[in-house]
């Protein structure tokens, strides 16, 4: 299937690796954001484009809702150029609609708007490129996969089987035959919460050992486990890096993560 699709040149780009899940609410643009950031702070040259047209958060999460793009016209075509924060150079189609304006597009159109912000934008050299997948397996998941020469993916899940059975989804649309995207690992967010005033404690509210299973299950590695932490959220509302915050667990988990997944994808490479 996917050779059947002319591949957008990404010649600067040496790394895309998307970061998918099976149903929303599971933190995944949470997981991608922190995760640029985290590879931007270890000296890596990074991106992050906000794959989900319907609901694009990114923006939001870094504190740049308000933020326009540069665009310049060479001949024919509009070339973009992306908002630079926390060292990560930012994509997405939130900088241009309205925040408060809904997107009534068909797949094929919302799939085209995706391959624009690919295809029209000055990225310069980029060790690392990460795509903020909407949920589920749909035309814009689909068309990304075949038009781009992806290093890998990246799931994100919580641990209980709900979320679960949307991974294995997601999980099993990169390993079908006609794509055959590696998969570098499964992280799970929201792993357990431990109370401010007992960090000793851990409860497992949502469940326990359901990254480790469906990393089994799909023969891949398990890149971590984040804890539930309202720092966390408080700080994408705010837009701010989690780096500044003071539980250092967080911090801990995606330092850990980005050097799973370098370790991961340079022997893919």
């Amino acid at each position: 299937m996917s050779q059947l699709f002319e591949k957008i040149p990404m010649d600067g780009v040496k790394n895309i690796i998307v970061v998918a899940s099976g149903k929303g609410g599971v933190g995944k643009s949470t997981v991608a954001a922190n995760l640029a950031i985290a590879f931007a702070r270890d000296g890596y040259k990074t991106a992050l484009v906000d794959a989900d047209i319907y609901g694009p958060s990114i923006p939001r999460m870094f504190g740049i809702e308000d933020a326009k793009p540069d665009v310049t016209s060479f001949g024919e075509k509009d070339i973009m150029f992306p908002i630079e924060k926390f060292g990560v150079s930012i994509m997405s189609i939130g900088f241009f609609i309205d925040r408060s304006q809904s997107l009534i597009w068909r797949g094929p159109m919302a799939a085209n708007a995706v391959t624009q912000l690919f295809e029209n934008t000055q990225w310069g050299d980029i060790d690392y490129m990460f795509v903020d997948f909407p949920p589920g397996t749909g035309d814009i998941q689909l068309t990304t996969l075949q038009k781009l020469n992806l290093t890998g993916a990246i799931i994100v899940t919580t641990p209980q089987e709900i979320a679960l059975n949307d991974a294995r989804k997601a999980t099993s649309m990169f390993t079908n035959p006609d794509l055959k995207i590696p998969v570098l690992g499964i992280i799970e967010n929201m792993s357990w919460f431990t109370p401010e005033q007992h960090p000793g404690e851990k409860y497992y509210i949502f469940g326990k050992g359901g990254g480790h299973k469906l990393a089994v299950e799909f023969d891949t590695w398990l890149l971590g486990q984040i804890p539930l932490v309202m720092e966390v959220g408080e700080a994408a509302e705010k837009g701010l890096s989690i780096f500044s915050q003071t539980d250092k667990q967080v911090v801990k988990a995606f330092e850990k993560i980005a050097e799973h997944i370098t370790s991961k994808s340079e022997a893919k490479s």
